[in-house]
């Protein structure tokens, strides 16, 4: 008599995954590095994923992921293009500044989408811009 696999219950062993680790990735072994720890933060605050991120700077999720957890060394090169990507400086990830000097603006999700709309030809960004500026209109009007 052979069995569902999906309908039998997940066993959880002390000290393995669980279904909720399985979910936030892989836990850490210890205490990211300071550079790590910099960067992670300036992702979070970008409102990016490490796989967002990896595809902006054309790696893969798991080399965003070694940068964040272990202690690397990067070619300055790569240094300004992460600091771009994160709108901070290299300054603030290698640890000379101890405060954020974010992108003035929109953050996260809505500079990302920004971004994307200006890169569309001229005619399309109005209809955008005109489209955002209608919907901001109204809801400051309605209150």
């Amino acid at each position: 008599m052979q069995e569902n696999i999906a309908a039998l219950p997940i066993l959880e062993i002390p000290g393995a995954y669980t279904s909720a680790m399985i979910k936030a990735g892989r836990p850490p072994k210890g205490e990211p590095p300071e550079f790590g720890r910099r960067m992670a933060e300036a992702r979070e605050r970008a409102g990016l994923t490490q796989a967002e991120l990896a595809k902006r700077l054309g790696v893969t999720q798991q080399v965003v992921a070694a940068w964040e957890r272990r202690n690397i060394a990067l070619r300055p090169e790569q240094i300004r293009t992460l600091a771009e990507a994160l709108s901070t400086t290299a300054d603030y990830l290698i640890g000379i500044s101890g405060t954020w000097k974010g992108a003035k603006g929109p953050s996260g999700k809505v500079r990302h989408v920004f971004e994307q709309v200006s890169k569309l030809p001229r005619r399309q960004q109005q209809k955008v811009v005109e489209f955002v500026e209608a919907f901001v209109q109204h809801k400051a009007a309605a209150g």
